[in-house]
């Protein structure tokens, strides 16, 4: 018995407290006042298609919950999506909605005594929302995906919503007319689910998989499938016993199920925003973990699955193929998986893998044999140089140049970038710098899916750098570095770039350089003056004002009371 249970037994049993009567109106009888209460924390809203088909999901979660004999609550939570807001001033507030859902998860299950939590999410910070307030919590949790959307389809061709942003570029450069664009458009997004493509939620949902939080192929379900449905009521029963159990998240998430889970993300070709969130949820649950570890499982883990964006493939592919449990089996034969680690149904990666085939079907060429993967070391690497002392993330993989030397093309927002490359401002050999966009200085730390996915439209995608103190889309490809850090508004050498210095992107070396000289580096910094905050009242200025370092996670509650 939980101690939040256990103290609800004792005090209700001296005295019919008014806790009772209220919980009567919400439909308690006698019988049930023994019983765990479970909060079902509810992503649904109709903001966006990643999240519209989760009530449904909640209310199967509900009945799952009252059948294994326990008490389930609902309460509601937020989302943004990334999707509609990318590009405007509003994807500012989708970094700050990962500390807004974890907060309101954590309120909300602290606030009321919640013997445990199935939080169901859909869009990209969902999930790590979710899992930083289940870290902090420590209570009984599981973590339920909303479920990938379809793709769409157009000319014979799988469309996801990153189709549409490159056809942007595409118009621009002349490559498509107005009627294709609008088809383009028209067709990427067939229903409810969450992007299609490795990108940034269904590479959260498969890490939650191999983190053992979720289970086992539930990460690559569709939305509007009924296996959908059925998992999120299984995970309901494997809740209420791991609260029989006292199975806590802090034994599962561990620093070696950490490892699982960034190996999977390597394997799969996951979003580079996975590293900003485990770095998160890692110092949620006490578990050491820096950016420099990313580069360490990145140097011996392979690519093995062909998926979008970059790939051919989407995650409803992947699950046909086998999901990620056969991914996780690969991995596990060869080494590179901690398989002693526990999960939330009890048992361990081992044995949840055990009857999942060593190699993948040859009638598919979604995940690759392991002799013939897509790349031979994963793509998110760490660089370090000049520029990013703390630290940068980028995707090395497919990029037909590893390396670039050019002219800095200097840009104080993501619009003002925008703007240049659809008016053919930029060619072949710049490096774009778009500064000011990071935690503290966005704030909020934008997405740059537009500007990036405009290069690839207008054919620049292998021949412009990119590099940003802001974050970038899971849809995102190229030869671009993001989280840059320290960020330009704290001083970061990003903020001293001048317009034609010379920068060097270097991925086989992990290098970001600014090739200046160390004097003339000090005689900017000496005249550099932080800007203005862009807000002073209201949730971007108390998240500017708390909010940590890219490389430490761009966490809100670092070390708040230290002097």
């Amino acid at each position: 018995m939980s101690d939040n249970l256990r103290s609800r037994v004792v005090t209700q049993g001296v005295q019919r407290s008014p806790n009772r009567a209220m919980l009567r109106a919400v439909g308690f009888q006698d019988a049930d006042f023994t019983k765990a209460i479970v909060g079902v924390a509810n992503g649904y809203s109709t903001i966006t298609p990643c999240n519209m088909g989760i009530n449904q999901l909640a209310q199967r979660a509900e009945a799952g919950i009252k059948s294994a004999g326990a008490m389930p609550q609902i309460f509601g939570t937020i989302t943004i999506s990334d999707g509609i807001s990318m590009g405007t001033e509003g994807m500012k507030y989708s970094l700050v909605s990962r500390e807004v859902i974890a907060d309101s998860i954590e309120t909300a299950c602290t606030g009321q005594s919640m013997d445990g939590v199935l939080a169901i999410g859909g869009c990209d910070k969902n999930m790590p929302g979710a899992m930083l307030a289940i870290a902090r919590m420590n209570i009984p949790a599981i973590f339920v995906y909303g479920g990938t959307i379809k793709p769409g389809h157009y000319k014979g061709r799988d469309l996801t919503v990153v189709s549409s942003f490159e056809a942007v570029g595409e118009y621009s450069a002349g490559k498509i007319d107005a009627g294709e664009l609008t088809a383009v458009e028209q067709n990427a997004c067939p229903g409810a689910g969450s992007c299609g493509g490795m990108f940034t939620a269904n590479t959260m949902s498969s890490a939650f998989e191999a983190l053992g939080m979720s289970l086992p192929y539930s990460s690559t379900m569709a939305a509007e499938d009924a296996e959908k449905a059925d998992s999120t009521e299984k995970s309901a029963f494997v809740l209420v016993e791991a609260i029989r159990q006292q199975l806590l998240p802090r034994q599962i998430i561990t620093r070696k199920s950490i490892e699982n889970a960034i190996s999977v993300i390597m394997a799969v070709g996951g979003s580079t925003n996975a590293v900003l969130h485990f770095l998160a949820i890692a110092r949620a649950a006490g578990v050491e973990l820096t950016i420099d570890d990313f580069e360490v499982i990145r140097a011996r883990v392979p690519v093995l699955c062909d998926l979008k964006p970059s790939g051919r493939y989407v995650a409803t592919d992947l699950h046909k193929a086998g999901g990620i449990p056969q991914v996780m089996k690969m991995l596990l034969l060869h080494d590179l998986l901690h398989g002693e680690c526990i999960t939330i149904t009890g048992q361990t990666i081992a044995e949840i893998l055990a009857d999942v085939p060593n190699e993948p079907s040859p009638d598919q060429d979604v995940i690759r044999p392991w002799d013939k993967p897509m790349y031979a070391q994963g793509h998110l690497a760490i660089l370090k140089g000049n520029l990013a002392t703390e630290g940068a993330v980028a995707k090395i993989t497919g990029v037909k140049k590893a390396t670039i030397t050019g002219p800095a093309r200097v840009f104080e927002s993501e619009e003002s970038c925008l703007d240049a490359i659809l008016a053919g401002k930029i060619k072949a050999g710049d490096v774009l710098v778009i500064r000011y966009e990071g935690p503290k200085g966005g704030p909020g730390m934008r997405e740059m899916l537009a500007p990036t996915s405009a290069l690839i439209g207008a054919g620049l995608g292998d021949a412009v750098g990119l590099i940003t103190d802001g974050r970038f889309s899971g849809g995102t490809y190229g030869m671009v570095v993001g989280h840059v850090a320290p960020e330009a508004a704290v001083g970061g050498a990003i903020a001293l770039v001048e317009e034609g210095d010379s920068i060097t992107i270097d991925a086989p070396s992990r290098l970001l350089q600014l090739n200046v000289s160390d004097d003339e580096l000090a005689r900017r910094r000496a005249n550099w003056q932080p800007p203005a905050p862009r807000y002073t009242k209201g949730v971007l200025a108390k998240y500017a004002k708390l909010v940590s370092s890219s490389s430490l996670g761009a966490v809100t509650d670092l070390d708040l009371f230290e002097s």
